[in-house]
């Protein structure tokens, strides 16, 4: 059995933060779990989405078997809404949080270093500690300094394709990936390999949105190996991308066919 789904969301409505851009020294007025300044809690609206879409995914088939998340607090605190509604059922498989840095927030690059996320000890002290496989280790850690875009696609590239191949290993069905908006959006880049250029508008990335990635048919795209077949199927997957895309309340949902794309 091998992945046939991928759930991306984005976390919910959080409290905000400053950063200096001269010191890159980041600063809140509302106090963080974590002590982190640029690692909020979600809002009292967020929590409430949070609640929303936990239910949601409840009942997508097929079943979520595993869950992926960024290890930012409001990710985490996000997903595990979900998680804590599944575990509270008998009758579901029993999950764990996976804190993957792969899916963390992307930060511009800076002549200063930007924010770690709290490390998973920490982390397992917020939440309930059967939540969060604390055995796990991330596939790919956010550069220091930031990222160009170019980096940053390269980053979600190797994470996406990593859990794919966990997932296939692992005979799991359907994930979900908890994470942040240029995350989502970039996830939804390399696994349709849409669209061409870096500026075309694509993919939203909404507080508690969801997208769903349907694996039909895959294929490992290499950029050395640009022959007919691959182009043209390349095209196909731009085509059913565009098609697929549609909004479904309360969360907005939007549906695209996956490839497994090393772009």
């Amino acid at each position: 059995m091998s992945l046939e789904r991928i759930y991306v969301v984005r976390h919910g409505f959080r409290s905000n933060w400053l950063v200096d851009p001269v010191s890159g020294v980041y600063s809140s007025h509302i106090p963080s779990p974590t002590g982190l300044a640029a690692d909020p809690a979600l809002t009292s609206h967020g929590v409430s989405q949070a609640e929303e879409l936990a239910a949601h995914l409840a009942q997508v088939e097929p079943a979520v078997e595993a869950v992926y998340s960024s290890p930012f607090y409001r990710c985490m605190q996000t997903i595990d809404a979900f998680v804590r509604v599944n575990n509270n059922n008998k009758n579901n498989k029993t999950l764990k949080i996976r804190a993957e840095q792969g899916l963390g927030e992307w930060f511009g690059l800076a002549p200063f270093s930007h924010p770690r996320p709290a490390p998973i000890h920490q982390l397992a002290g917020l939440f309930p500690s059967s939540s969060i496989e604390q055995s796990y280790r991330s596939v790919c850690v956010p550069e220091e300094r930031g990222e160009s875009l170019a980096r940053l696609r390269d980053r979600v590239s190797s994470t996406a394709r990593a859990i794919i191949q966990r997932s296939d290993e692992e005979g799991v069905r359907a994930v979900v990936l908890c994470t942040h908006a240029a995350v989502v959006i970039t996830l939804g880049r390399v696994l349709t390999a849409a669209p061409e250029a870096v500026d075309e508008p694509d993919f939203e990335a909404y507080t508690c949105g969801l997208t769903v990635f349907c694996r039909d048919k895959y294929y490992y795209y290499d950029d050395d190996d640009d022959d007919d077949d691959q182009q043209q199927q390349k095209q196909k997957q731009k085509q059913k991308q565009k098609q697929k895309q549609q909004q479904d309340s309360p969360t907005h949902v939007s549906r695209s066919k996956m490839s497994t794309s090393g772009r």
